[in-house]
């Protein structure tokens, strides 16, 4: 969570890397998880502790446009967090959330799209550095799906290491 990317690992040094809004100070996390279970315009039913913190959320939003976790959420394990969506791409890069990984919608549906159920999903620590080791070869995404970033050591001030296991 130290990092605003995240990997879905290709294999034979490739990835893909997406640009994501992470947890918010106080709010980081770190760990492996696995995919558990995948949802097309999820309805959002925010966590007690969140309700808690933030007793003027609704709690109950149907899937949509306007739902928080966009077009697409991938829940972790049993725990609270979802990789998923946002209504709000202008969070994309930043330190924002209650600890969820947020995508533009675009990014997120493209990511499922290739994500199984039983995925690992590994979060690294704040205070851990990646640092490239995987190959410059441009990624061709699927038809109609956005463009990924590539995975490169040139990034200017980045530094990435990449184990080719699972998403990051």
């Amino acid at each position: 969570t130290g990092n605003t990317t995240l990997y879905y690992v290709l294999g034979g040094g490739r990835a893909i890397r997406y640009g994501v809004g992470v947890g918010r100070e106080g709010f980081t996390w770190s760990g492996v998880q696995t995919v558990s279970r995948k949802a097309a315009w999820p309805d959002w039913h925010p966590p007690a502790e969140m309700i808690a913190r933030q007793p003027y959320l609704p709690r109950f939003v149907a899937g949509g446009p306007g739902n928080p976790l966009g077009a697409a959420a991938m829940y972790l394990g049993s725990s609270s967090y979802r990789i998923h969506g946002t209504n709000d791409p202008s969070t994309i890069g930043k330190f924002v959330s209650s600890g969820c990984i947020r995508l533009t919608n675009e990014d997120v549906q493209d990511l499922a799209s290739r994500v199984t159920v039983g995925s690992k999903v590994i979060v690294l620590p704040k205070s851990s550095r990646l640092e490239a080791g995987v190959s410059k070869e441009r990624v061709v995404p699927r038809a109609g799906a956005p463009k990924p970033l590539r995975v490169s050591d040139s990034a200017p001030h980045t530094s990435h290491n990449v184990k080719l296991s699972g998403i990051y």
